[in-house]
Order: structure tokens, then C-alpha cells, then sequence
């Protein structure tokens, strides 16, 4: 099976526009979300320096806020292929055996994906009801973020899926 180069047609230019203002998205909300935690910190230390009123909510918030922007940087580095590979080993194989075994790792992450964002929505309907005592917020809103990233790393995959298949790239979101 030889695969040809050819253009992808509307409805993959229309995914691939969707993936990329996902993955931009992530990547703009993932920022301000570091912002938030450094504000957050901050406010933490000022209360404990200066105030002497240690504020309890902050390290609290802030370690929310670090998970949800680690999932948002997991699934954008997935679409971005700024994951951790074995990239030299497939390049010594034959172009298509190297296809064939890039296309399966893509399926193997998308699956990857998929258990992630089920396994996160069971444990945070298991888990909204209890309440974070220095937040006040459910605890399952610690298992969103598996939820919305195993989904976006679902996306992402098959997006790198078609590419391969039309023999196009995908383009990072920061281009």
C-alpha cells in the first residue's frame, strides 16, 4: 500500500481548523492559567510575610489550577508532537513500515485518550458530591481536566491520523 500526497478535502481542512483553534485555545488558557497560579502563590506569601494572615485558599487554588493547566499542556503537546518519542527508531524503517507504525502509535494514543477522559468522568461524578474544605468547590472538579484533555488528546490523534494518511503535517498551534 503505497499512500499518495493529496489535499485534504473540506471537511479535514474544517478538523484540522477545529483542532487548531482547540489546541490554540488550550494554549492561551493554559498561560492565563499560570498567571493565575503565580498570582495565587504570590498572594500566598504576601499574606504569610507581611499580613501575618497566611490566606488558606490560595495553595488550595492553586494546586486545582496546576492540574488543569498540565492537562491543557499534555493535549497540546500531543497535537503538537512535543511529546516525548522514539522518532529515530521509526526512521530507519522502511517508508511503509514507518507509515503503518506511525499511523498505529496515533491509534494507540487516541485509545490512550479515550480511557483517560472515561476513566476521569467516573471519578469525578464519583467524587462531586464532597466538597474541598479550603475551597469549598467539588472534588471532582480535580478529575475535569482528565476529562477534557483525554478528549483533546482523542482529537488530536486522529487529526494526526488523517494527516498521515493524506501525507500532510500537522501544523503546531503557535505557527
Amino acid at each position: 500500500m503505497v499512500l499518495v500526497a493529496r489535499a485534504p478535502g473540506p471537511a479535514g481542512r474544517a478538523y484540522t481548523r477545529l483542532c487548531a483553534g482547540l489546541s490554540r485555545a488550550s494554549l492561551m488558557l493554559a498561560v492565563v492559567l499560570l498567571l493565575v497560579i503565580v498570582a495565587c502563590v504570590q498572594w500566598q506569601v504576601i499574606g504569610r510575610y507581611i499580613f501575618n494572615d497566611t490566606p488558606t485558599w490560595a495553595e488550595a487554588l492553586a494546586l486545582l489550577l496546576v492540574l488543569y493547566l498540565t492537562s491543557l499542556a499534555v493535549a497540546v503537546g500531543v497535537r503538537d508532537a512535543g511529546h516525548i518519542g522514539l522518532e529515530s527508531l521509526i526512521f530507519l524503517l522502511p517508508e511503509r513500515m514507518r507509515l503503518k507504525l506511525e499511523i498505529v502509535i496515533h491509534m494507540l494514543v487516541a485509545f490512550f485518550g479515550v480511557l483517560m477522559a472515561k476513566a476521569g468522568w467516573m471519578w469525578a461524578v464519583g467524587k462531586w458530591s464532597e466538597k474541598k474544605p479550603m475551597l469549598g468547590v467539588p472534588e471532582g472538579a480535580d478529575y475535569v481536566p482528565l476529562v477534557v484533555a483525554g478528549l483533546l488528546i482523542a482529537l488530536f490523534s486522529i487529526e494526526h491520523i488523517i494527516a498521515l494518511i493524506q501525507g500532510q503535517e500537522v501544523e503546531p498551534a503557535w505557527n
